[in-house]
């Protein structure tokens, strides 16, 4: 089963790449077998729905995958019949809306607990001064 697995969804992979390849035009660059399947895939969508057309040349993609990998006799059914196509349960991507930020007066928020209170430029500044005055005068 874990074969069956395996080749199942390498299956639907490359289906899903091939046929994209094919929608861009490069169709060309792949494979002799992954052509010789888009072919009978177009063959098949002539006859069926693009959805049956598409569960078929999986099938027959599994099945030669399932064997390639070595997996005995016939494929087993790793994929429920009633399932619906994985295009149809694909959901779009949205990011969380972002989270309000709380901001206290600057006087209170010393005291809040692990918020740390930013230091003034000109608190730095009288700082670097006094250590530079400190060291010019202890070198006198």
């Amino acid at each position: 089963m874990l074969i069956a697995r395996r080749a199942d969804t390498r299956a639907r992979a490359d289906f899903a790449t091939w046929k994209m390849m094919a929608k861009l035009n490069g169709a060309s660059a792949l494979p002799p077998e992954a052509q010789e399947f888009l072919a009978s895939y177009q063959n098949l969508l002539a006859q069926m729905s693009e959805g049956e057309a598409t569960e078929a040349t999986i099938g027959a993609i599994y099945k030669a995958y399932y064997a390639e990998m070595g997996g005995a006799g016939i494929p087993p059914d790793v994929r429920p019949r009633a399932a619906e196509p994985a295009a149809d349960n694909v959901t779009a991507f949205r990011r969380p809306a972002p989270s309000p930020k709380k901001s206290a007066p600057f006087g209170t928020a010393a005291f809040a607990g692990p918020q740390k209170r930013p230091l003034p430029v000109a608190l730095i500044f009288a700082c670097l001064v006094v250590v530079y005055v400190g060291i010019r005068l202890y070198w006198r």
